[in-house]
């Protein structure tokens, strides 16, 4: 497998195939981020909000992602948008649900000591919300993180001329069984690296939380 990943490398294929889908992840997981924390903050700082996003995000999330290719492949066309698109929702569902329950899990004591201490919005949020978010906000993370690669495998390979899953697909019609490991191995590696960059952040941040690992 090392020699394949040197031939590969060597022919200039592999650092293309690469390149290309680490920018759909980033792309597909910055926008699936971006949507997940605006709508849990919406939907858990506001009953209105909640009333409008929470329902819409479980109906959502109670449809299979992948099953809405078809779909997007009529309203985006069959080109690079609809597969960042699906990459953002496989991203952005346990971000807000997992940042929503912990929204929404504050203890109402804090709540109530803020409005005793006459705390302004902006102190409220940052002093009770944010401490009280982060843990559940970071087990969204490290799913959404952990869904954008298996999402990508699956959509590089409809329809694409470049990207680690077009190289595996290739690879099948000739037969390579060495490439396709040497692609699974790749996505694994970036899988556990990002994963690996959310905890340590996360250990960081929350460096003044008392847990059983600590």
């Amino acid at each position: 497998m090392l020699r394949t990943t040197g031939q590969l490398w060597s022919a200039g294929t592999l650092p293309t195939d690469v390149l290309t889908s680490l920018e759909r992840a980033a792309y597909g997981f910055a926008l699936g981020l971006s949507a997940g924390v605006l709508l849990a903050l919406t939907a858990g700082l506001s009953r209105v909000g909640e009333a409008l996003i929470d329902g819409t995000v479980q109906l959502n999330r109670a449809i299979p992602t992948l099953g809405l290719i078809p779909l997007f492949i009529l309203w985006l066309g069959i080109g690079e948008t609809f597969k960042i698109a699906i990459i953002a929702i496989v991203v952005y569902i346990p971000i807000y649900l997992n940042l929503h329950a912990a929204l929404s899990g504050i203890d109402h004591r804090f709540v109530e000591l803020a409005e005793v201490q006459g705390l302004s919005r902006l102190r409220f949020i940052r002093e009770i919300v944010v401490p009280g978010a982060l843990p559940g906000f970071f087990v969204g993370l490290r799913l959404g993180v952990t869904g954008s690669w298996l999402s990508l495998v699956v959509l590089e390979q409809i329809n694409a001329t470049s990207g680690l899953g077009y190289m595996m697909f290739q690879a099948q019609n000739y037969g390579r069984t060495d490439i396709i490991l040497v692609g699974l191995l790749i996505y694994g590696v970036f899988g556990l690296a990002s994963d690996s960059a959310v905890r340590l952040f996360e250990r960081r941040v929350l460096s003044w939380r008392r847990t059983l690992s600590n």
